[in-house]
């Protein structure tokens, strides 16, 4: 009902998206996850512990799988605004509900909100109410045990991980059931 009454009111024929947003942090630091070993033989695992980083925002769609990522050296209002205009450049003529958290970067009156994004606050303290962390989670599972002598090798590696994310990975991995459960009855009306 309310993408309906929002498609009629805001942009007859043009297409309504809800996306869930968030941001991520990735840096050359080990990510250590479990290893196989033999019996009694204790694992051992080569870290790095160099703390340069990187930011990756992102904004997926549960329903369909499609996801718009970018990167950015530092998490802060400046740049959660280039995200937001760059978005809205993806979306074209179309509309965006962008679910976020209420990070300081985020509900800043600095924030200058582009026509076709609205935002959607998630209550605080709640990430997981926001599918985007699982996918966060996936990516970051891909990358445990893995050295980069390089930020750009990390680059490199994230790259080709979202080059192989297919939208029915994206569904799976997003897909909660009370978000989808809104947008069918949404549909409905």
């Amino acid at each position: 009902m309310i993408l309906n009454i929002l498609e009629k009111h805001l942009a007859p024929g043009r297409r309504i998206h809800y996306l869930c947003q968030d941001e991520t942090r990735v840096g050359l630091k080990t990510l250590t996850g479990k290893v196989i070993t033999a019996s009694g033989v204790k694992p051992t695992v080569c870290v790095k512990w160099q703390r340069k980083n990187f930011w990756i925002y992102g904004a997926i769609e549960p329903f369909t799988g499609q996801h718009f990522q970018q990167e950015y050296p530092k998490l802060n209002g400046e740049y959660f605004q280039q995200f937001l205009d760059w978005l809205s450049q993806q979306l074209g003529e179309d509309y965006a509900i962008l679910q976020i958290d209420q990070a300081p970067a985020h509900i800043s009156s600095a924030i200058n909100w582009p026509e076709n994004i609205i935002p959607l606050l998630q209550p605080p303290h709640s990430p997981e109410l926001n599918p985007i962390e699982r996918l966060w989670q996936y990516l970051k599972k891909s990358l445990h045990n893995e050295l980069f002598s390089s930020l750009q090798d990390l680059r490199n590696r994230i790259q080709q991980l979202f080059e192989q994310l297919t939208f029915e990975q994206v569904i799976s991995i997003s897909s909660y059931n009370f978000i989808l459960e809104a947008l069918f009855y949404a549909a409905s009306y």
